[in-house]
């Protein structure tokens, strides 16, 4: 006679605790996910906050803006320092690629050598080793300064600001939320869509859209 062969398969409380589990991994991967990018949204802001801090600090010690110091070069002249031309201004763009060494023309890498000679932040001091090269943000998007001139192309900002770029645009928007009035075109943080990578600044956004895949420039006013 032959034997009876019994197939078995999953009982509903083994389903369940595979369901259960299943869930944990899902919960705990997007849990982790969110807590990196509020760990980016955090240091973003402390980019705003630690650039600002520096440039008053600078200014407070030497009287003279970061980058436009027209005595530059005579306080460290071991490190064949370059001046700025003391207009009050920082000229060049926030993305502009710095020579080597920098010239007076190129204020706004001027500016990361003088902060970094001076010990307001921290990188190497020599120009062969990019002392006068923007840093990155926590997305690896690039940090610069410019001085605006009020005008629609530099998102109607004036004065000292200090631009991140390539950021997600959750990031963006909770950046602007946290630190000013959440609106891409008013107020001390602006925002600009971008269409590629570290961009020239333009106008600002019209508003803030969080598609998943929108990236902009985040400017903020010293």
């Amino acid at each position: 006679m032959p034997t009876k062969r019994t197939q078995t398969g999953f009982t509903l409380v083994e389903i369940a605790i595979v369901l259960v589990i299943i869930g944990l991994l899902l919960g705990g991967i997007l849990k982790g996910q969110e807590m990196i990018t509020q760990a980016r949204i955090k240091n973003v802001i402390n980019d705003f906050n630690g650039i600002t801090a520096a440039y008053a600090s600078y200014h407070d010690r030497y009287r003279a803006i970061p980058g436009d110091d027209v005595n530059a070069a005579g306080r460290w002249t071991a490190a064949t320092a370059v001046s700025g031309n003391g207009n009050g201004q920082v000229a060049g763009a926030y993305n502009a690629t710095a020579s080597s060494p920098p010239v007076t023309g190129e204020e706004s890498n001027l500016f990361w050598w003088h902060l970094r000679l001076s010990g307001f932040i921290a990188g190497a001091t020599a120009p062969t080793q990019g002392a006068a090269n923007q840093p990155t943000n926590a997305v690896g998007g690039m940090v610069g300064v410019t001085t605006g001139d009020g005008t629609a192309g530099m998102m109607s900002f004036s004065g000292l600001i200090v631009c991140s770029s390539n950021l997600p645009d959750k990031i963006a928007i909770a950046v602007d939320t946290q630190t000013d009035d959440q609106s891409s075109n008013t107020g001390t943080v602006r925002g600009m869509l971008q269409a590629g990578a570290n961009p020239n600044i333009g106008a600002a956004a019209a508003s803030y859209a969080e598609t998943g895949s929108n990236q902009y420039l985040v400017c903020k006013g010293v």
